[in-house]
């Protein structure tokens, strides 16, 4: 065998023995730093915008670990009149921002929409993007608070005027709009 030939495959080990380098450099970073920064970022920013939110870090998996930045359940204020005296009440969990550690150290940015249980399905969560830990200056999450609340701003709000707006479940029922009907 012609070591020459190897040259590519050399290339290729030494850019994935500095990939595996990376992510233990990422995972160290996370737990030495970039966890609690994090958490006293979104605590910070929850209260000097008086926005009513939780911040919990889940970390039943070591190295997969995530920050939840939770607006918490409430009553949907709809119910099921069971009888004269009980009422079901349906809970709304109200959304979340998330800060979630990948297999590879990097961190994943989601928004998870607010959804009424028992009232169609959830939206799939919106994937802000992924980032490097060194990469996470403060001004990106201003950012993804600023896009958090909007996003969560737009689903509260959910209308008719914008056709393509959608509500980010399925509803329990089909309602047929007027112009939508063949013409006669």
């Amino acid at each position: 065998m012609d070591l020459n030939e190897l040259t590519n495959l050399k290339k290729r080990v030494e850019q994935y023995k500095e990939v595996l380098k990376n992510t233990r450099a990422y995972r160290t970073e996370w737990k030495d730093s970039l966890k609690d920064r994090i958490v006293e970022l979104l605590t910070q920013m929850s209260k000097e915008t008086g926005l009513s939110a939780e911040v919990e870090v889940k970390a039943e998996l070591e190295n997969l670990e995530a920050i939840v930045l939770s607006l918490g359940d409430a009553k949907s204020g709809m119910y099921q009149q069971v009888s004269n005296d009980i009422k079901r009440h349906m809970i709304k969990n109200n959304g979340a921002l998330i800060y979630q550690q990948l297999f590879n150290g990097k961190i994943m940015v989601l928004i998870n929409y607010p959804f009424i249980e028992g009232y169609g399905q959830p939206a799939p969560p919106k994937t802000i993007a992924i980032y490097r830990p060194e990469e996470l200056k403060t001004p990106f999450f201003i950012r993804h608070m600023e896009e958090f609340v909007g996003e969560i701003t737009n689903w509260e709000d959910y209308d008719d005027d914008e056709p393509n707006k959608r509500l980010g479940f399925e509803l329990n029922f089909n309602a047929a709009r007027i112009e939508d009907q063949p013409m006669d």
